[in-house]
C-alpha cells in the first residue's frame, strides 16, 4: 500500500500553498501549522512534508520555530526542507525536530557535501529532493535551475547509499492536474531500490488509485487536501487498507 505524506508549506509562520513554485502565486490558509500537523497524524498520516520556503529562498532556515512546533505533536516525523546548506543547517534541523532532511539545492550544487552527509546521517535520516522544470533540476526555492537531470543525481549518490527521493515536476504542482505518471513510471522501473516519493499534481483520491496500481511506494499530497477535493477521511480509509 502507498504511503501517504501530507504536505504543509510555510512562509511567515503561516500555511501556504503556491503554483509552480511561484511565490507570487501563494494562497495562505487560517490553519496553523502545528493544527494542520495534529490533524495528519489523528488520521493516521505521520509522516508530514514540511517545507521552509522562506528558507528556500534565503538560503537558510527561517522557520526552525515552526518546525519545533510541529515536531512536538505526539507521533509526527517531520520531513523537513528548505535551504539546507550546511552541517549547522542540519544540526539545527535536528535538535528541532526534523525525523528526515530534504536536501535539494546543495545536492545538485555541492554533491561532495551531500556524498558525506549520507554517510554520516544515513541514508534513512537524508532525502534527496529532486525538483524538476522540463527535465532540468530547479534550485533556490525554483527560482535557478541546473544544467541536470533527475537521472544524473539518482546516479550520483546511488554508490553513496541514497535510498529515497522526492521527485517534483514543478509544472503540475499545485495545478490539481494530476502527476506525470509516466515520469514515475520509468523511475520506479529504472531505480527500483530507490524509494521515490510522487510529488506534484493530486487533484483527487483517483490519482492516488491509480498511483496505487503503478505499484508507487510514496506520494505527497498537498493542495488537494487544503481546496476539499480528498478529504483526510479518503486518506485514513487508503492508510488502513
Amino acid at each position: 500500500m502507498i504511503e501517504i505524506i501530507p504536505a504543509v508549506d510555510i512562509i511567515d509562520g503561516k500555511c501556504v500553498r503556491l503554483s509552480q513554485g511561484d511565490f507570487d502565486a501563494k494562497r495562505v490558509y487560517d490553519a496553523s501549522p502545528r493544527d494542520m500537523a495534529a490533524r495528519f497524524v489523528d488520521s493516521g498520516l505521520t509522516r508530514i512534508h514540511a517545507v521552509d520556503l522562506d528558507g528556500a529562498r534565503a538560503g537558510c532556515p527561517r522557520s526552525l520555530a515552526v518546525l519545533e512546533s510541529m515536531a512536538s505533536v505526539n507521533g509526527a516525523m517531520i520531513e523537513w526542507g528548505g535551504g539546507l546548506k550546511s552541517d549547522q543547517d542540519l544540526r539545527d534541523s535536528s535538535n528541532a525536530g526534523a525525523s528526515y532532511m530534504v536536501i535539494g539545492s546543495a545536492a545538485a550544487r555541492n554533491p561532495d557535501l551531500f556524498s558525506a552527509w549520507l554517510r554520516t546521517y544515513g541514508p534513512d535520516a537524508m532525502v534527496l529532493g529532486a525538483d524538476t522544470r522540463e527535465g532540468r533540476i530547479a534550485v533556490a526555492g525554483w527560482l535557478d535551475t541546473e544544467d541536470m537531470s533527475i537521472d544524473d543525481l539518482f546516479r550520483r549518490f546511488i554508490p553513496d547509499g541514497l535510498s529515497q527521493a522526492i521527485v517534483t515536476e514543478i509544472s503540475r504542482d499545485g495545478m490539481l492536474q494530476g502527476p506525470d505518471f509516466a515520469l514515475y513510471t520509468r523511475l520506479l522501473a529504472d531505480y527500483p531500490d530507490i524509494a521515490v516519493t510522487v510529488s506534484g499534481g493530486i487533484s483527487g483520491i483517483g490519482d492516488i488509485l491509480r498511483l496505487v496500481d503503478d505499484g508507487q511506494r510514496r506520494v505527497i499530497v498537498g493542495k488537494a487536501i487544503y481546496e476539499g477535493r480528498i478529504t483526510l477521511k479518503e486518506l485514513e480509509s487508503l492508510t488502513l487498507d
